[in-house]
This record gives structure tokens, C-alpha cells and sequence, in this order.
């Protein structure tokens, strides 16, 4: 039995309301129908499913919402008849299509998809897809495209554009996986048919291009850890920044932001990794205390470790939007730090990981013992790190052969 009831998405935006959506839980699990609504919790009863008369113009918005769900229960209806069982993601196909027959149309689907990356918390694949989005709408000059429209020959075009601005094949790649992905997913829900998939055809694999070389040598390393920052000032946070992601193991920067004092205890960090999801146990070594040490004496009275995040209580999409807005500046300010220390290697937030994993490499730890450091499922993924040791590190191994 399905339970369909208009609700507040507890997804708050950034005017304060929160979306109107239909919801439909069965057999335990629930899918969410963004309306043309949002409301403050205070113009909303909740034992109604209406606008309470706080709400401007209650009366108009509280008949399209009960026309909302009158179409909910229909196709409802409709599908209990034909089979009992049905699927959630059968009822999601059939709505969505009576809804709004545009979303058989493919810049439709993929907003809509867009949108429930974001009210799921999935902002950073949210944001993935929404850099596509623009990027294809900007070469097809608008957003009137249908599914089949997308060919073969029209991949090869929007390829042959991304590459005369600027693009390479890692961040072509990303494009058209994402859009694959809207392709999967509409068949998934049998908006479109498989017979028009362009990708068994278009192959994304030939879209290979040798990574930039990501681990620093120790001597490097060493650079940055003892650099006199005091005549950079402008750099101050983000070498800190850098030196205790590489002295926690490689933390990366989406830890780093949403590191909380409360996952400080004594002389140990914990946290789990936003990636793998993998539980990490860090013994804090003294670089990494006095870094501690000094943003404890400088807090900026939130939950967090760094003055990265200015608030508590941010919602998902707004904590992304701020990653990104940071993320963007420490990178700017990396790249300024390994030209002052005379490195000739693009520096970036993920160095510090893989410069871990060399540096242990280096110093002669296993490779296991590595893997083990970094949270990683199997040794394959490891040994990726370290394939590209320095040439150096290889030709005094060979000298050993001498």
C-alpha cells in the first residue's frame, strides 16, 4: 500500500522556505515531487497538506495542490489495477510524464534530475551535472533538444567544441559521462527507449589523457612544511592547510571543511572519509597540533576546525557552494607557494595524498602498510599511487644492482 501526502521537503533553500512536494512511500521507501510551491514552515499545515491562511493567495495555490494529488492518486490507481507490485520507479515514470510531458525532453529530464540531486544532499553531483548542462545548452544554443537528437554525430560535435575552448580529454570525458548518465537513467525509467542510446557507438574510453604527475618527493615536501610563510602572509592559511592534510594522511579538502572540534579527542582525529566512507584513526604529530593550536586560539565560534565554513547549520547545497568558492582560492594559492619554493609541479589540494603515499614509499614502508594508511579497499588502487615515483627514487634502486 502507497502513502502519498503533500509535504515540506526539509531541504531548506536559501530564502529560508522549503519546496512543496508531493511524497509517495512504499513498501518503506519514499520519492519526492517537487511542486511549483515553496512556503515558510509557519504558512504550511501539516495535518491539512495545505497552505494555512498566512499564505498569500492560500486559496488558488491550496486548488493546485489538491489537483496535484488528485493526479497522484489517479496514476495511483492505474498502476494498482495493472499490477499490485508495482515499482516506485514505475509510479515516478508514469507522474513525471503526465506532470510535465516536457521531461521526456532531454534539458527537462536532466533539470529535473538536477534538482533532485540537490534535495537529496548530492550537491556535488548536482554541481557536476549542472556545469554539463550549461556547457551542452551553450553549444546547442538552446534548450530545445530531444533524446534522439543526441547522435553519434552530435557527441563528435559537442567534443570538437569543448576542445576549441580550452578542453582536454579529462574534462570532455567528464561531460560525456554525465550526459550518459541522464541517457542511463532516462531508460532506467522508460522515458526513452534503449534503441536511441548513442554511447554504444560513441565510445568515452578513447578519451584518455596521461594525468600531470601528483606526488611531490620528500626533499619537496620539505620545502613547503619549513618555507618562512611570515613573508607571505596572504598564503598563511592555506600552507596550513596543505601541511595538515599531509601530515593526517592526505585528508582531503571536503574533510578538511567540515572537520568539527568534536572529532578531536586527546591526541587523536577522527573522521570518516566523504569518499570511501572508510573510518579513519589519526594520532595528531606535532606539526599538526600546533596547527590545531593555532585555530583554536582564532576560532570563529563555529563547530568547525578551520574558518572555511563562516556558520553552523548550512544546508548541503550552500556548505558546496562555499567548497567550491574556497577550494577554488586555495588551489590559486598552492600554485603561488610551489613557485616560491622552486617546485616545477602542479600543486593542488590532492597532492598532499598522493605525496604521503610516495614519502612513506620512499622511506622504505610497505606497501601494504600504505594502503592500509590510506583507507584503501585493496592494494590495485595503491600501487596507482605510487607507479609514478619520482625517476630518481627508480635509478638509485637500480644503482643497488651495480
Amino acid at each position: 500500500m502507497a502513502v502519498v501526502k503533500i509535504v515540506l521537503h526539509k531541504v531548506r533553500r536559501a530564502d529560508g522556505t522549503f519546496p512543496v512536494s508531493l511524497r509517495v512511500t512504499k513498501n518503506r521507501k519514499s520519492k519526492y515531487f517537487k511542486t511549483i510551491f515553496n512556503a515558510f514552515p509557519e504558512e504550511w499545515d501539516a495535518s491539512a497538506e495545505l497552505f494555512n491562511k498566512r499564505h498569500k493567495n492560500h486559496l488558488q495555490d491550496n486548488r493546485l495542490l489538491l489537483k496535484f494529488k488528485e493526479r497522484a492518486f489517479k496514476i495511483y490507481s492505474e498502476l494498482q489495477l495493472e499490477n499490485e507490485c508495482f515499482r516506485l520507479s514505475e509510479f515516478e515514470n508514469a507522474f513525471r510524464v503526465t506532470s510535465n510531458p516536457e521531461s521526456k525532453k532531454f534539458f527537462h529530464f536532466w533539470k529535473d534530475l538536477i534538482q533532485e540531486f540537490n534535495s537529496a544532499g548530492r550537491t556535488g553531483n548536482a554541481r557536476i551535472h549542472n556545469e554539463a548542462f550549461l556547457a551542452l545548452k551553450k553549444f546547442n544554443l538552446s534548450t530545445r533538444l530531444e533524446f534522439q537528437d543526441i547522435t553519434v554525430a552530435y557527441l563528435s560535435k559537442f567534443e570538437t567544441h569543448l576542445r576549441s575552448q580550452g578542453g582536454n580529454d579529462g574534462g570532455i570525458s567528464l561531460r560525456m559521462r554525465t550526459i550518459r548518465a541522464v541517457f542511463n537513467r532516462a531508460i532506467a525509467q522508460d522515458i526513452i527507449s534503449a534503441d536511441i542510446y548513442p554511447f554504444k557507438n560513441y565510445k568515452i574510453s578513447k578519451l584518455k589523457s596521461k594525468p600531470a604527475k601528483r606526488a611531490l618527493d620528500f626533499t619537496e615536501i620539505m620545502k613547503i612544511v619549513k618555507m618562512d610563510i611570515s613573508k607571505h602572509p596572504h598564503l598563511l592559511h592555506s600552507h596550513k592547510y596543505f601541511v595538515f592534510s599531509f601530515y593526517t594522511r592526505g585528508m582531503n579538502f571536503a574533510d578538511q571543511i567540515n572537520l568539527k572540534w568534536s572529532q578531536i579527542n586527546g591526541d587523536k582525529i577522527f573522521y570518516t572519509r566523504s569518499k570511501s566512507k572508510g573510518n579513519f584513526n589519526i594520532t595528531i604529530l606535532p606539526p599538526v597540533r600546533d596547527i590545531l593550536n593555532y585555530f583554536k586560539a582564532r576560532s570563529i565560534g563555529t563547530k568547525y576546525v578551520f574558518p572555511l565554513l563562516l556558520q553552523d547549520n548550512m544546508t548541503p547545497l550552500q556548505i558546496e557552494n562555499r567548497k567550491h568558492k574556497t577550494l577554488s582560492k586555495y588551489n590559486k594559492d598552492l600554485k603561488e607557494i610551489a613557485s616560491i619554493c622552486n617546485i616545477d609541479k602542479i600543486l593542488t589540494s590532492y597532492v598532499a595524498r598522493h605525496s604521503f603515499a610516495n614519502s612513506l614509499k620512499q622511506m622504505g614502508v610497505a606497501t601494504d602498510v600504505i594502503s592500509e594508511s590510506l583507507g584503501h579497499q585493496n592494494l590495485t588502487i595503491t600501487q596507482s599511487y605510487l607507479k609514478e615515483l619520482d625517476s630518481s627514487v627508480l635509478d638509485a634502486a637500480s644503482e643497488l644492482l651495480l
